[in-house]
This record gives C-alpha cells, structure tokens and sequence, in this order.
C-alpha cells in the first residue's frame, strides 16, 4: 500500500530528551527505555503539557534524542535534557501499523524525495500517537507520525 507523502513548513516543538546512541537492533529496547526515563522526570518535576513521545535521529550512525512534546521550553533535570524538533520544510508520512514496519514509511520518504528532487537535510524523526488499549492486540492500528527535514 503506497503511503502519502506530504510537505509542510515545521516549526520545532519542545522537548525533553535524553540522548542516546544505538545500533538499528537496539533501537526496539532503547527507545521505549528512553521514554521512560524521560516520563519518569515529567512525572517527578510536574511538568505540565507534556504530549507524545518523540524519537529524533540525528545522523546515520544513530545518535538519537528520545523524549516528549513539550507546550513550553523544559528547563533540564539530570540526563533529562531540553530540546526542539527541527524547523523548516519536511516530508512527512502517517504510518499505521506495528512499529516493526515504520521503515515503510521512511522508504516511502526516501523514494519520493528521490521521484521529487528533494534532498533529506539530515535528521528525521518519529512523533508516537497516544498508545491506545486497543493496540495491545490490534497492533495494525498503531499511529506514527514519520519526518523528514528537508533543504530548502
């Protein structure tokens, strides 16, 4: 099933991100690990206006910020770190289904960037929907925001 691509102008949101580096194996243990441990200080501080969760890959060797969308700028506790999502233009596509199948979104980013002669500026990123009971058995329904930052 072909996935739409769409493009848009992308302001940074806030986050609160621990920063990690992993290989593509680890990635399905580190970055729920990560969200918990970022959870865990939204949870302790109160810090009010904390949204989905949100993995940042900044590179190809999978250096990664792993968090929370934030209403406001998060001041930082421990390994707890501020940070934004990229700005500019990106391709985006919404990808319904289990997360073990998300590289379909991303190839479909990747081809149409080719198909359009647009250029990936570097990082890309996934935003997590709210995690519905009814995924725990139905994992086709799962939602996931997929971006790609784009040169100008």
């Amino acid at each position: 099933m072909a996935q739409e691509v769409r493009v848009e102008q992308h302001h940074g949101i806030p986050l609160a991100v621990v920063r990690r580096r992993a290989s593509q194996q680890q990635l399905p243990k580190v970055v729920p690990e990560a969200c918990g441990a970022v959870w865990n200080v939204v949870r302790s501080q109160q810090i009010h206006g904390a949204g989905r969760h949100v993995a940042v890959y900044l590179d190809d060797q999978i250096n990664l910020e792993v968090g929370v969308e934030l209403e406001a700028p998060f001041a930082g506790h421990g390994e707890v770190v501020a940070s934004t999502t990229p700005a500019g233009p990106v391709a985006i596509v919404t990808h319904v289904g289990p997360y073990g199948q998300l590289h379909r979104a991303h190839e479909a980013i990747q081809q149409w960037c080719k198909n359009n002669g647009r250029t990936p500026a570097g990082p890309n990123w996934e935003i997590y929907g709210h995690w519905q009971d009814e995924w725990n058995t139905n994992p086709s329904k799962i939602v996931t925001d997929v971006y790609y930052l784009l040169t100008p």
